[in-house]
Order: structure tokens, then C-alpha cells, then sequence
């Protein structure tokens, strides 16, 4: 049976004649409902860990928007706390982690089949919105994507150019494998949980693959993403994969064929014309405005929003921000970005 769906429809493939529209942290601090319900939550994992107020930060932006997708409301760290490092939330400056730079900081982490006691409340939120979303409105889980993943759990903290990973990879290239690997089976059976529970779709997102040249793009991000859609794809045919290899330039050519992903996420560090001549070739689309437009607003805003849904016309097209809204955006510009989309 066809999907009916909008994103649904765009990720079979169908072209359709305005674009379904969903935003990337569209739950999140630019949102005044948002900080007042991680405010009841107390800190950020609490609100992560708590299905109904999980569910109600996913719930806000559809209320506000009708956005034609939900995402699921969770962090890709949460992968490696259900391993067994520490993680923490530095207000202001985001997340640290106990880090994994030897076989003995290995050794210590757990089983992958002991995840699901960490995050069962994760798989809670997704049951509790796949009750409560609108029947029209599409339900999106996710997961970090192994290498962006790795890079965290190395550094222990987000870094400019993820060198502590790359020097692992070079100096302990058995360490560095072997967590890769690790991570990547968690995330398979992260993904199938939330598709069980009910996500209608799923989402690796590789932040940082556009740190990964040549060979290292792709023995580290695609064939990952190749081994995580495979394995869903294996007990789920139907439900669709979006990659995100961000930052990938050409990389970002051939990903769906050799991926087997439905669909790929493009960053505004390519244009849409180029990314339609391309990577639209393959199939569907997501993209890829820049989120600066959401702080800025304007003429400006419009007409980009305009050019891109252009661009994509001839084939599927999902609408997106080309990364994720940040907290200084300003909730009418989404707005704006909706109708410019729809043509209101």
C-alpha cells in the first residue's frame, strides 16, 4: 500500500508539489515552552529521560507549527552513557564524558544487550507520541552516527576538528575500531527499539563526518551507515532510513546507492542546485537552508526558502534546515519559513 503520508511519500520517492517540512532541533531553546518544560525537568538529561515531558517538548513545535514530522526528543549521547561512560551537561558549554583512549578504558564499558535498561525511557517517549502525534504527522527516531559518536566518547567533549579521535585512529587504530564497532551495534539495536516502539523513520546523524577525507569517509562513515541501514533494513524493509553525513561535499555523491539510506540530509555548505543535479538523482532530499536565516529573518529568508524549494522541484524533497535551529532564533522566522514553503 502506497504511504499517504507526506514524508513518507517524499522518502518512497514521490516528487510531490510542496514540499513536506520538518526542522532539525525543532523541540529546543529557541522555544519559550521549551525552557519551561526543561525548567520542570530540572537539567537536560532528566528532560531526555522523562517520557511525558520528552513527549510534550516533541509535541510543542507540532502544536505551534504543524510541522509535517516529529522527531523524537532525545541526545546522541545517550548511546554511550547505555554503555557505561559518565556523562554530564556543563551548562553554557555542553556535554563531557569519561573518556575511552586505551584497551583498559574500553574494557570498561558494557555489553550492547545491556542498553535497553538506560534507555527504555527513550523507547517509552516514542510509544507515548506515536499515540499522540497527529494521525497526518510523521514520527521520526534517531541516532548518532558511529564516528560522531566515537569523536565525543574520545575527547570527552565536543572539539573544533576532532583530533583526539583522529590521533586514536592513528596511534590505536585496534581501540579506535573496536569502539567504532561497539557503537555501531548499539546503535542497530537503539534504532530497531525505536522503530518497535514506533518511529515511522529513522535518522543516523553524522555531524562530523566532513572531518573524514578519502579512504577514512569511507571505511568510517559510510560503511557504517551501509551496516546500521542494512541490519534495520533486514528486520523493517519499509520503514525508511535519512543519512546526514554533514560536511561531506562529494561525499555526499553516491551515498544513497552505496548506503542503501532512502534518503540523504545535505548542510548548506553545498548549494541546492548542486546538490539536485547531484544527490537528487539518487532520490530523495532533505534540505538545506541555512539556520543563520532563522536568526536573521527578512527578504532574504523568503527568498532563499523560494530558490531551494525550486531547485528541488523535479524530484522528492524533504524541507529542512541545512543543521540544526540554535537557541538566538527567533520563533516568527519559522513561521516565515513555513509560509514561504506552503506559498501562503
Amino acid at each position: 500500500m502506497a504511504p499517504t503520508k507526506t514524508i513518507l511519500r517524499a522518502l518512497a520517492g514521490k516528487a510531490l508539489p510542496t514540499p513536506p517540512i520538518w526542522m532539525m532541533r525543532q523541540a529546543g531553546r529557541y522555544l519559550p515552552e521549551y525552557r519551561a518544560t526543561r525548567a520542570q525537568a530540572g537539567d537536560f538529561l532528566s528532560l531526555c529521560y522523562n517520557p511525558e515531558l520528552a513527549a510534550e517538548v516533541t509535541l510543542q513545535p507540532i502544536r505551534r507549527y504543524g510541522f509535517d514530522a516529529a522527531i523524537l526528543f532525545a541526545d546522541i549521547l545517550l548511546i554511550p552513557q547505555a554503555l557505561g561512560a559518565d556523562l554530564w551537561f556543563v551548562t553554557g558549554e555542553g556535554p563531557r564524558l569519561s573518556t575511552i583512549t586505551s584497551q583498559a578504558d574500553f574494557d570498561k564499558l558494557g555489553p550492547v544487550s545491556d542498553i535497553h535498561e538506560t534507555l527504555n525511557p527513550i523507547y517509552n517517549t516514542v510509544k507515548i507520541l506515536s499515540k499522540e502525534l497527529p494521525s497526518e504527522t510523521t514520527l521520526i527516531g534517531f541516532a548518532g552516527a558511529p564516528w560522531t559518536v566515537a569523536t565525543y566518547m574520545i575527547a570527552g567533549r565536543g572539539t573544533p576538528d576532532q583530533g583526539p579521535a583522529h590521533a586514536l585512529m592513528q596511534e590505536n587504530v585496534a581501540v579506535f575500531e573496536a569502539l567504532m564497532d561497539k557503537i555501531t551495534e548499539a546503535t542497530i539495536h537503539y534504532l530497531l527499539a525505536q522503530i518497535e516502539a514506533g518511529a515511522e523513520v529513522v535518522k543516523i546523524f553524522d555531524s562530523w563526518a566532513g572531518s573524514l577525507k578519502g579512504d577514512a569517509f569511507l571505511k568510517y562513515s559510510l560503511e557504517p551507515a551501509k551496516r546500521i541501514t542494512a541490519a534495520l533494513k533486514a528486520k523493517h524493509p519499509h520503514i525508511p532510513v535519512i543519512g546526514f553525513p554533514r560536511e561531506a561535499g562529494d561525499g555526499y555523491i553516491g551515498f544513497a546507492k552505496a548506503t542503501g539510506v532512502d534518503c540523504v540530509a545535505l548542510d548548506n555548505s553545498v548549494s541546492a542546485e548542486w546538490g539536485a543535479k547531484n544527490v537528487q538523482v539518487d532520490g530523495c532530499v532533505q534540505g538545506n537552508l541555512a539556520s543563520s536565516h532563522m536568526v536573521s529573518g527578512g527578504q532574504a529568508l523568503v527568498d532563499e526558502t523560494k530558490a531551494i524549494v525550486k531547485a528541488f522541484s523535479g524530484g522528492p524533497h524533504i524541507f529542512n534546515l541545512g543543521h540544526g535551529i540554535t537557541p538566538d532564533a527567533d520563533p516568527d522566522n519559522v513561521q516565515r519559513m513555513i509560509d514561504a514553503v506552503r506559498d501562503v
